[in-house]
């Protein structure tokens, strides 16, 4: 956007444009206010524009806090650079604060000198009480040096901007949000007319409604445009991305699209059951809007007939997907067992949130990794990848996938509440470019007889196993549990005549799937899934390491914690410390030359977002002596945090 006021006012002298390597900004506010909205609208923007962006969403734990608490604020923060970035930033630039709770809560984020914008109006007696303020923190000298403070009241020029169209007190206050977006869009130089478009389709129902909050955002960005306080501006340039189109994308938009993209590349429909939780109903919703596509969405009446019903659409031949958070996850564990003993393949989301128990609904943490590895009964493994960033949810939700179809197994995706909610610019790809998921099902052949006899053909070498245990022959000589190179079975369709088969939860006999309890064939059959699973190794990526290949430290992360921990490491990289770092994608089982890259570094620093599940099960698998780095507060990890924490490994 030019340097020029929107329409209404008459522009005064040209304000001076200063250029930005990058800037971080924080709309907070009553969780009523609309923080979120505005700051998806300025992701929005600066992400068409051609910015590198990542975004924080920070929603409050309660449904509703009382307006004005500290537990009622909201928040939004984001980063976006002419250069590539892997944070929503550390420090703040610019502090957009609608109420005296979300001061309180928010300022000591902000850096020493960085812009204070602040709703004056909503700092009287009452919304200072509610904020546990003894006197108004804007007549504090503390704040006006350490800040460039400025002292908007907005409800009131809101108010004022909106008149005439007929709105309540109440309506005309709830535009507010825009008028903040409308002095931060000026401040950075950023293009309103997204925005301005986005409003007329969003009320071309209500249209008192869309011109108000039109008004409102004109008369913030004109304000920032007129004020004497503003003496300048910024801009930042757009980033060095990769030719292509790009849109922005958040973590359960990356994850919904990435499974369908999968049923797509098998060939398949995807059949989703959910039961709603925090952060994970997002994937629900997105997929509920692409039936065009194929995808049926099933909202069940809890957790288990969730997975229950996914257990039912994976025996039926469909790509099966459930998602939840931890409490969810506990729910669904029998049933995921019984996916696990009838060797289906299916996926589970696991969006993981603070806890035990509720926890924190909405907050972001890494405490499901040993809930993964062993929350199910008996010796019952399976397969768990992680993604890294929003839009790694795409590629790794169809790696889940492929690895639950070749291994006829249930996979685990874990992502977490900062990745779900998070946003960056996202490369869109070819659907051409997606390599095909191929699965092939065993076909029913005639006897001579006519009667039908089972084929076990599948995509690879033929099956040959081993002779069968059990007390009879399979029905019709199908041989149900007749693994191939892999350790897979046949995924068979019912209804093909000669593929009958027993199915259920009790232990299988090897090869012809008849019930056994036999000490010897259980012992076979656990140690042929424990196998199965292990095997997965040899199918994935193997590990890449950022940095030296050996030396002095490696530092070992996993999940959402790969952009905090890749920028820590690159900064103390450029200080010439020997520094590395690996990211592991891939839990269980681990990749194949992990163990190797861990003996070669004098040590292991292991950051996690939990007390220490990764460095629990590195240390008891490979013998390493890692030490860990863990922060349990609902935040992620700030770069200056791991800096400090690198500098004291070394």
């Amino acid at each position: 956007m030019s340097s020029t006021a929107l329409s209404g006012h008459c522009p005064p002298p040209q304000k001076p444009l200063e250029e930005l390597d990058s800037a971080v900004i924080r709309f907070c506010g009553d969780s009523g206010d609309g923080m979120q909205l505005v700051g998806t609208q300025f992701t929005n923007v600066s992400a068409a524009f051609g910015n590198d962006v990542s975004t924080f969403p920070d929603f409050p734990a309660e449904i509703r806090a009382p307006a004005g608490t500290l537990p009622g604020v909201s928040g939004f923060q984001l980063h976006f650079s002419s250069r590539d970035i892997f944070t929503p930033g550390d420090q703040v630039d610019t502090l957009v604060v609608m109420n005296p709770a979300a001061l309180k809560t928010n300022v000591n984020d902000l850096k020493r000198g960085g812009i204070l914008i602040v709703n004056e109006d909503e700092f009287d007696n009452s919304g200072l009480d509610k904020a546990g303020y003894e006197s108004n923190p804007l007549h504090d000298e503390n704040l006006r040096t350490r800040y460039d403070l400025h002292k908007v009241p907005m409800t009131r020029l809101t108010r004022d901007a909106v008149a005439g169209l007929g709105l309540s007190t109440k309506e005309a206050g709830r535009c507010k949000n825009f008028f903040a977006l409308g002095v931060v869009y000026w401040l950075y130089d950023r293009d309103a007319k997204p925005t301005e478009s986005w409003i007329n389709d969003k009320f071309k129902k209500t249209p008192a409604i869309g011109e108000a909050n039109l008004r409102a955002l004109r008369g913030g960005y004109n304000y920032g445009y007129s004020v004497e306080s503003f003496p300048k501006h910024y801009q930042v340039p757009k980033a060095k991305l990769p030719r292509g189109t790009y849109r922005k994308i958040t973590g359960n938009e990356a994850t919904a699209w990435g499974l369908v993209a999968a049923a797509k590349r098998a060939g398949k429909k995807l059949f989703y059951a959910g039961y709603p939780i925090t952060p994970a109903s997002d994937i629900l919703h997105e997929l509920s809007m692409m039936k065009n596509y194929g995808v049926r969405t099933f909202q069940a009446e809890d957790e288990i007939a969730a997975m229950s019903a996914v257990c039912g659409a994976a025996f039926a031949g469909e790509i099966a997907v459930t998602a939840s958070s931890g409490p969810g996850i506990c729910l669904k564990g029998e049933a995921m067992g019984l996916g696990a003993m009838t060797e289906l393949p299916m996926v589970i989301v696991d969006v993981q949130r603070g806890g035990p128990s509720t926890g924190l609904p909405t907050k972001t943490e890494q405490s499901d990794l040993l809930l993964a590895m062993f929350g199910r009964n008996g010796d019952n493994p399976v397969p768990i990848i992680a993604a890294a960033t929003p839009g790694d949810c795409f590629a790794m939700a169809q790696e889940a996938v492929r690895i639950a179809v070749e291994f006829m197994t249930p996979v685990i995706l874990l992502t977490d509440g900062y990745l779900a909610n998070g946003a960056e610019p996202w490369l869109i790809p070819k659907m051409s470019d997606l390599p095909p998921i191929r699965i092939i099902h065993p076909e029913g052949k005639p006897h001579v007889n006519g009667s039908t006899n089972g084929s076990a053909t599948q995509a690879g070498p033929s099956h040959n196993g081993p002779a069968h245990h059990g007390h009879a022959e399979s029905v019709n000589g199908f041989k149900p549990y007749l693994r191939n190179e892999k350790g897979a079975r046949p995924w068979a369709i019912p209804g093909t005549p000669g593929l009958e088969h027993r199915i259920g939860g009790l232990e299988k006999a090897d090869v012809t799937g008849n019930i056994d309890y036999s000490p010897a064939n259980h012992h076979k059959m656990v140690m042929n899934r424990v196998g199965k699973v292990a095997g997965v190794a040899n199918h994935i990526p193997v590990q890449e390491v950022f940095g030296p290949l050996a030396g002095k430290l490696l530092v070992l992360s996993w999940g959402g914690t790969f952009g905090a921990v890749r920028t820590a490491v690159q900064m103390m990289q450029q200080r010439g410390q020997s520094v590395a770092h690996a990211h592991l994608r891939y839990m269980n089982p681990f990749p194949r030359n992990l163990g190797d890259i861990l003996k070669k570094y004098d040590r292991v620093l292991i950051p996690e977002l939990n007390t220490g599940q990764l460095r629990l099960l590195i240390r008891g698998i490979f013998l390493v002596d890692a030490v860990g780095f863990n922060k349990v507060q609902g935040k992620p990890f700030l770069v200056h945090e791991l800096t400090q924490k690198i500098e004291e490994a070394l």
